[in-house]
């Protein structure tokens, strides 16, 4: 296969790889460009001297800055965790884009309400800020990748999804530098801690202007009866005529979903959680998709996102703008190697391989710096002329090299996964479930990491063995448990698994289709077909017959 072949499930049209897809994916992603940068700033942003000034944070004791650092950041985390399952209900009632309007507007009163916090008043803006600004992200982080998965051709389903990925990593390197480029060229004041919480409100700008533009998910009017806005969307979309082969085939396939989820479950706002409480199978997929980010949060990622100056410090690396060099060169590495994960690999090497080699090898990486970390006596001066160790140097080579190794696997690939794995009646509720598992395990990670500095093990090794460990085990997990999902299209997501073992489901899928096309082909010209609609009932029936 060539660098930019795609595995069809159908003929199509190159109308369909429009700019407008690309466009609209795009545009929604603006919403992960606000919890990338969110991520980054606030960790580093805790550590300005400008603002551990004002808040005196040197007052405190150990154990009560990390919990305050600790709440700071963890209440927006519980915000989102509310957000994603209150989005539930918007996706359902107003639709995809209405959606994106609602906690755009609830994420920007909550970064304005931060702007209100100094010395004097305490933190308490902050904290009440971060918790609506959590509940705008959580909402837009159960919508933007339904949304796109909704409209996207499945040839390059993985690669648009991606682009939430790419926009929460370009998000991410704002965040990651942002405070360093403050702390080298502005004296500690008032002014310098409030620009980079100010930041916020630009991605939530966009989105909000753009969101405008895009146009509504088909497969939401369609389940709403708005049968002629969606075929003028899907039209859109897609470049091409109402009446093209593609475009008729497509939405014989929607018809066909309606018909079949009305016919099993029923159409109504209780029926899909009705679907699962009465199928096993639709519970295996929300479990699956819960633990994908339980295997996540627990490689590491949002520890390091979010007290990125503490991981460096249990390295080695001192003084705050050194620290904050480090941290956005870890920003660099991410966001160069997300660009490879969503252009080369999530749609070619597949989701199964990219979550177990990165696994594996980030594991590995861990098990080095836990290693090195237990073996030697932290220097605890904070002379920044001292240059590292060998010992020190090699720590950092092995934090960017799981880096390397963990960006283009689970840092977006469980996304992509929850956004596909679901069929249309239970879609908006697995969506919310994986959304909500996410801010969840998020929640826990970013709550306990200082104190998980300050407790486990030599100079906060255990942390590293932790997270290493995790790692192993989700290679087991995907192994066994994980199907792959590239190039099937969303209408096959339960046959697919259905396939045991799991290891075979993918070739088992394509296989049953291509003998399907076959016989489609083989049958049609016998009867000699020519109109259009003709065909696509056709190949329905043949479809529905599997």
């Amino acid at each position: 296969m060539g660098l930019f072949t795609l595995v069809e499930d159908r003929p199509t049209p190159k109308a369909v790889y429009n700019w407008r897809v690309w466009a609209c994916a795009s545009i929604a992603s603006f919403a992960s460009c606000m919890i990338g940068y969110d991520s980054a700033f606030i960790g580093t942003t805790l550590a300005l001297p400008s603002f551990t000034e004002e808040f005196r944070f040197d007052e405190m004791t150990d154990s009560h800055l990390a919990l305050t650092k600790a709440n700071i950041v963890s209440v927006y985390q519980a915000g989102a965790f509310f957000g994603a399952l209150s989005a539930y209900v918007s996706a359902y009632f107003v639709g995809r884009k209405k959606s994106l309007w609602v906690f755009v507007a609830v994420f920007t009163l909550g970064a304005g309400m931060m702007l209100g916090a100094n010395g004097d008043r305490g933190l308490g803006l902050i904290y009440g800020g971060r918790v609506l600004a959590g509940m705008g992200v959580g909402g837009c982080s159960m919508v933007v990748p339904i949304y796109i998965s909704e409209i996207s051709p499945p040839a390059v389903r993985g690669a648009l999804v991606g682009i939430y990925e790419l926009g929460w990593q370009v998000g991410g390197l704002v965040g990651f530098w942002i405070n360093y480029g403050l702390d080298s060229t502005m004296a500690p004041s008032h002014k310098q801690w409030i620009i980079p919480f100010a930041v916020q409100l630009i991605p939530a700008g966009l989105l909000f202007i753009g969101s405008f533009w895009i146009r509504e998910s088909p497969r939401w009017l369609m389940s709403k009866g708005k049968r002629d806005r969606a075929v003028k969307n899907l039209c859109w979309i897609r470049n091409l005529s109402s009446d093209d082969i593609y475009i008729v085939e497509e939405v014989a396939f929607l018809d066909a979903a309606l018909e079949e989820q009305a016919g099993a479950i029923g159409s109504g706002f209780w029926k899909p959680f009705k679907a699962v409480g009465k199928s096993r199978q639709v519970q295996w997929r929300l479990f699956l998709g819960t633990m994908l980010f339980l295997w996540q949060n627990g490689s590491g990622i949002n520890a390091i996102n979010y007290y990125s100056p503490t991981v460096f410090a249990s390295i080695g690396i001192t003084g705050t703008n050194t620290s904050f060099l480090t941290t956005g060169l870890f920003g660099v590495v991410k966001t160069c190697l997300t660009f490879v994960w969503l252009f080369v690999l999530i749609d070619r090497l597949g989701r199964r391989k990219l979550l177990m080699i990165g696994s594996a090898g980030g594991s590995v990486c861990m098990w080095i710096i836990g290693g090195y970390l237990a073996s030697i006596k932290l220097r605890t001066d904070t002379d920044v002329s001292k240059p590292l160790s060998s010992g020190g140097i090699a720590a950092v080579f092995f934090f960017y090299l799981w880096t390397a190794f963990y960006t283009p696997s689970w840092n977006g690939t469980p996304w992509v996964l929850n956004s596909e794995m679901f069929d249309q009646s239970v879609r908006a509720l697995g969506q919310c479930s994986a959304a909500a598992s996410n801010w969840f395990w998020n929640f826990i990670i970013s709550r306990f990491t200082p104190q998980m500095f300050l407790n486990m093990g030599k100079n906060g090794c255990g942390v590293y063995f932790f997270f290493a460990s995790m790692m192993l085990g989700s290679i087991v997990f995907v192994y066994f448990l994980i199907p792959e999902t590239k190039g099937i299209p969303l209408e096959s997501m339960d046959r697919l698994f259905e396939v045991k073992p799991v290891r075979k489901a993918h070739s088992t899928i394509h296989a049953e289709d291509a003998a399907r096309d076959e016989e489609f082909r083989h049958d049609a010209d016998g009867a000699g077909l020519s109109v259009t609609k003709d065909k696509s009932a056709h190949l329905e029936e043949k479809r529905m017959e599997v």
